[in-house]
């Protein structure tokens, strides 16, 4: 019988230590002058350098740095003086070059942190992730292991490479331990992912797109009784690329863990691979330590050392860091804590700024966004900033809503009609014909209309009865074709029935 996880909880310890591994939005890979666009056809951006042809050279790609340096001085991170490149050797398909040009014992940021809140049983407590390293490196090519029902390696009848990726810039971020955090590690997890990718983004060094990995997770979990004051054997689940696996990984772990400890079985420190559809996770390989790569100062590079005047002209530069940001704007809209957290779930609060820089209420603007326009989002499974209705746009539904021309359920129909690519809400109200019943002769003759329909209703509203009134008011709705203000309706319907 499997192990709850408050089973687990009860009587182990977890400990963390994350490996987030970023993808840099250079124009050009970290060693070449190659291009670094998603999507290409396979091997097309390539060259002798990517490709680890003999004789080809390495050159530093600046931009790189200067978003490494960036990325640094947002979590708080020491900027090295100096730092150097080293070869972290191994053998591996989609390593052309049979090692990996990294940072191993110099890496430009040292010593950092990010604090992440979480809600508890207790409320929302912060806890603090102490940052160990970020350190530059080229990533790998791409595997497409064809044949076999999984996709991957075993029971493949061929494999294809792609060396487009091989050479494009790599920040890892690296966390010291994780201890501390009890039940809620799982979540301290996502929302340390969470809190990062939100930095990334505003930092603009990255899309940090995780389905497409360029934010890529490798999550280390162990256990240890509680009150041992010991770290268990680790394993470390590689590429999780999402949020929510995330969070499924380290409470998978946990279980998988706890279960081999009670049966007096030993953990495995190993790589393992996530499963999206159960939630599991399988063994990869044995787990290497430093010494496997026998590092060594990369000799056709020399060390980096970017100049103190220039750090400090990148901190000052930096933007507002996301949790201020969110702060400043709950306390500007006058926001409920419940509803922050919606926005910041949904990934809704950029699109409610801009709509609300637009001249929009930001309690509208947060109303359209977190419902309709969420709703049809989670219908075509995309994410809301991925639907394809702009800021503007629905802050002209908005102006349009409180100029008396549309309804909310009008609204709605311009709002599907824009998604759907059909033009600009104008354009849609134009093309559809959509527009409010104002004239207040055809809003009585339709009233008039649902009263000769319906008598006895009528009588009940004559009576006192008001809550009656609403299939009279649907009924008037019918038959103006959803166009007719509800409100004005129910006025008018009520001052027809001696209710006014």
């Amino acid at each position: 019988m499997a192990l709850s996880y408050d089973d687990v909880v009860a009587r182990y310890e977890p400990s963390l230590g994350l490996e987030v591994h970023v993808e840099l939005n250079t124009e050009t890979k970290m060693f070449c002058g190659c291009a670094t666009v998603f999507g290409a056809p396979p091997n097309t951006q390539t060259c002798p350098v990517c490709l680890g042809m003999p004789g080809a050279l390495p050159m530093v790609n600046e931009k790189a740095i200067e978003s490494t340096i960036r990325i640094g001085l947002a979590l708080n991170c020491a900027i090295t003086p100096k730092s150097r490149f080293a070869r972290k050797n191994y053998f591996y398909p989609d390593m052309p070059k049979n090692f990996q040009i990294s940072q191993y014992d110099e890496p430009i940021c040292t010593n950092g942190y990010l604090d992440v809140e979480v809600e508890t049983d207790e409320g929302a407590k912060t806890f603090r992730i102490e940052i160990e390293r970020v350190h530059m490196e080229e990533d790998t090519g791409k595997s497409l292991h064809v044949g076999g029902a999984t996709g991957r390696i075993h029971g493949a009848e061929y494999s294809l490479l792609d060396y487009n990726r091989a050479g494009i810039p790599l920040v890892e971020i690296v966390t010291k331990v994780v201890s501390s955090t009890g039940k809620y590690a799982p979540e301290v997890a996502k929302a340390y992912v969470k809190e990062l990718r939100d930095i990334l983004r505003s930092l603009g060094v990255s899309d940090v797109k995780m389905e497409q990995g360029s934010l890529r997770c490798d999550a280390n979990v162990s256990l240890a009784p509680i009150g041992s004051g010991k770290l268990g054997t680790r394993s470390e689940t590689k590429n999780v690329n999402s949020l929510r696996s995330v969070e499924r990984a380290v409470r998978g772990e946990m279980i998988r863990h706890a279960g081999l400890l009670d049966k007096g079985e030993r953990v495995v420190q190993e790589t393992r691979h996530f499963q999206e559809d159960t939630g599991a996770t399988r063994s990869g390989r044995s787990k290497e330590q430093a010494e496997d790569y026998r590092y060594f100062p990369e000799p056709d590079l020399t060390p980096v050392a970017p100049d103190a005047t220039w750090i400090e002209k990148l901190r000052s530069e930096l933007p507002e860091k996301p949790s201020v940001r969110r702060a400043r704007l709950q306390a500007l809209w006058q926001v409920p804590d419940k509803e922050m957290a919606a926005m910041v779930n949904a990934g809704a609060v950029d699109l409610v700024e801009e709509t609300v820089a637009l001249g929009a209420d930001p309690t509208k603007a947060r109303g359209w966004w977190l419902g309709e326009i969420s709703r049809l989002a989670n219908e075509a499974e995309v994410e809301l900033s991925s639907v394809s209705i702009s800021p503007k746009e629905v802050a002209r539904i908005v102006e349009l809503i409180g100029a008396g021309e549309l309804t909310d359920k009008l609204a709605r129909q311009v709002v599907a009609a824009v998604i759907a690519g059909e033009g600009d809400p104008d354009s849609v109200i134009a093309a559809k014909g959509i527009k409010v019943v104002s004239d207040e002769s055809s809003l009585i003759a339709a009233i008039e209309k649902a009263i000769a329909d319906q008598p006895e209703t009528a009588e009940k509203v004559r009576n006192g009865h008001l809550p009656a009134a609403g299939a009279l008011i649907g009924a008037v709705m019918k038959e103006t074709k959803g166009q007719a203000d509800a409100a004005r309706v129910r006025e008018l319907l009520l001052g027809q029935l001696g209710q006014a």
